[in-house]
Order: C-alpha cells, then structure tokens, then sequence
C-alpha cells in the first residue's frame, strides 16, 4: 500500500512558520533581555492587600539608589510583579529600594561576583498573604496540556481511521466471496 500525504509539504510548512512566530509570543522575557546572566539582578514578589487579596494593577518602584538604576512596573491580575536591572560585579552591596504605596523596604544587592552562570535575584513581597510558589507559569502547564491533548486525539484519529479502513476492505472481501 502506498504511503499518501494527508497534507502538501506547502501547507505543512506553513503550519510550522505560524507555530513558530505564536511560540516566540510566548517565550519568557529573561532570554530576550538585552544582557548576559552576569549582569542581570531580578528583584520579583506579590503585592497584596491587608485581607490578603492579590493587588492588581498596583506600581512597584525597584531602584538601585547608590547609581540611581531604577524601574517602576505594574503588577499583574495576582498581584505579581518583576523588575530586571541592567548591574555589574560593582553594584554588590549596593542600597536598594523597593517601594510601594508609600511602603518602602531597603535591602542591599547581594551575589556572588564569581557565580556567572547562577541567576541574580532577590524575592520582595509586600501584604499579607501573598507567599506563593513561583513555579512555572500557568500560560505554559495549560499549554503542555492543550498540546498533549492534541497529540493524543491526533494519534487516536489516526488509529480509528486505519481501523476503520480495515474494516471496510475485510467487508469488501466478503462481500466478494459471498457472489
């Protein structure tokens, strides 16, 4: 039996270039960072409110007050939020600010220089309630998930057409005896 492609190797390829560009929507921001690991300090955490509820929305200032590096970003709908600085070898034991709604937290940047492969970061949350587990992003587990359960259906299509096939030729034969 032949071999026939469900499919042209135009469309396929097509497939594959517009999988390609929605994946590198999706690709954590650190690989895009314009700096090595070296130089990277991200400082991240949970803003929440005295009820323990996530603040949404709520800016967070993240600075470096020895050589004034700083950022103000926006926590997400969990109250989460992360700063990357641009710092060098130099910059331990520099003060750092992490402020938010006029409460502020000091703390000093502290890494081992020698350590250029380990990532640079410091977890601030501010509330209560907010201790959280940063594991992997839930935009990636519904994806694995989404894309196993691709996989799955694809295969028992796959298996019920060639049961199908199967089915019908051994139907055919017998019809063929039965003449």
């Amino acid at each position: 039996m032949r071999w026939r492609r469900a499919i042209s190797r135009k469309t396929a390829w097509r497939v594959v270039v517009v999988w390609g560009l929605i994946s590198t929507l999706f690709v954590p921001s650190v690989l895009f960072a314009s700096h090595a690991a070296d130089h990277r300090f991200t400082v991240e955490g949970f803003v929440c409110g005295k009820d323990g509820r996530p603040g949404a929305n709520v800016e967070v200032l993240v600075k470096d007050t020895r050589i004034t590096v700083g950022q103000t970003v926006t926590t997400d709908g969990d109250g989460y939020y992360k700063v990357t600085l641009h710092l060098h070898n130099d910059n331990v034991g520099d003060p750092l600010l992490v402020e938010v709604g006029g409460e502020q937290k000091n703390y000093k940047i502290q890494f081992d220089p020698n350590d250029l492969e380990t990532e640079r970061k410091l977890r601030v949350d501010f509330g209560s309630g907010c201790e959280r587990d940063l594991g992997p992003p839930q935009w990636l587990l519904y994806g694995l998930g989404i894309a196993a359960v691709a996989i799955v259906g694809w295969i028992g299509l796959k298996i019920s057409r060639k049961r199908m096939r199967e089915e019908q030729r051994r139907k055919k034969g017998q019809g063929k005896r039965q003449k």
